[in-house]
C-alpha cells in the first residue's frame, strides 16, 4: 500500500529545497509501501537484531518453516528448544517471547493505533524487551506509514544528510534534530529520499 500524501508530501518537500527536489526527480515511480502485519514485522525485526541481513533471512526461513503460523499464540505455545534450534539466542527467544505475550495480553492496542500519536505507539512498543526507539521509528515508518518521523539514531540518515548538506562532516544530534524541522510533517518522506541517495534498492522492512 502506497501512502495516500506520498505526492503531495514530495511536492511540498521539493517546493523550497533543491537537493531535495533533485532526489525526488531521481526517485521518482517509487515510494514507501507498507508490508506485513504488525506482529509479524516486529518479529522478523528481533529475529535480525546484530547479524547479517544474510543471516537473518535464514533464521528467519527456518523460523517460519518450523511454525504453523507465524503469530502470538503460535509462538507461545512453542518449546524454547524448537526456536532456539531455528538459530535464535536465548536472548532473541526471550525477547519473541515477550513480543508474544505483549501482543496476546493486549498490552499493544492495534485497534487504537489510528488514534495514537507516534510517542504513544513508540511507548507501547519500547515496552517489550528487545524492542528500542530505532526499532519502533523503524516500524512508525515502514509498517504504520506515519509521514513525520525522524530517525535522530539512523546512521543512513546522518550519512545522508552530511552528504547532501553539511560538505560530508556529520552534524551533532541536536544539530541535525533541528535541521530536520524543515522538512515537517512529512520528515518520513524526507527520509526515506535520502535514504535512497545513499542506496537506490528500497528497503523492505
Amino acid at each position: 500500500m502506497i501512502p495516500d500524501y506520498w505526492q503531495q508530501a514530495s511536492a511540498e518537500l521539493a517546493q523550497d529545497d533543491p537537493v531535495m527536489a533533485g532526489l525526488i526527480k531521481r526517485y521518482s515511480g517509487v515510494s514507501l509501501v507498507s508490508r506485513g502485519d504488525p506482529f509479524v514485522t516486529l518479529a522478523r525485526s528481533i529475529v535480525g537484531q546484530q547479524i547479517s541481513v544474510k543471516a537473518a533471512d535464514s533464521v528467519w526461513s527456518r523460523l517460519c518453516a518450523a511454525l504453523p503460523v507465524m503469530a502470538p499464540a503460535v509462538v507461545l505455545a512453542s518449546a524454547d528448544d524448537t526456536l532456539r534450534s531455528c538459530g535464535l539466542s536465548a536472548r532473541k527467544v526471550e525477547y519473541l517471547g515477550d513480543l508474544a505475550r505483549h501482543f496476546s495480553g493486549g498490552q499493544i492496542h492495534l485497534n487504537c493505533w489510528s488514534s495514537m500519536s507516534d510517542a504513544e505507539i513508540t511507548a507501547e512498543l519500547t515496552a517489550v524487551r528487545g524492542i528500542g526507539v530505532w526499532t519502533a521509528e523503524m516500524f512508525l515508518i515502514f509498517n504504520q506509514l506515519r509521514p513525520d518521523v525522524f530517525p535522530l539514531d539512523d546512521i543512513g540518515l546522518q550519512k545522508a544528510v552530511a552528504l547532501h548538506y553539511f560538505e560530508g562532516t556529520r552534524p551533532p544530534r541536536e544539530i541535525l534534530a533541528r535541521y530536520g524541522e524543515r522538512w515537517r510533517p512529512w520528515r518520513s518522506v524526507a527520509t526515506w529520499y535520502l535514504w535512497r541517495s545513499l542506496d537506490p534498492v528500497p528497503v523492505e522492512y
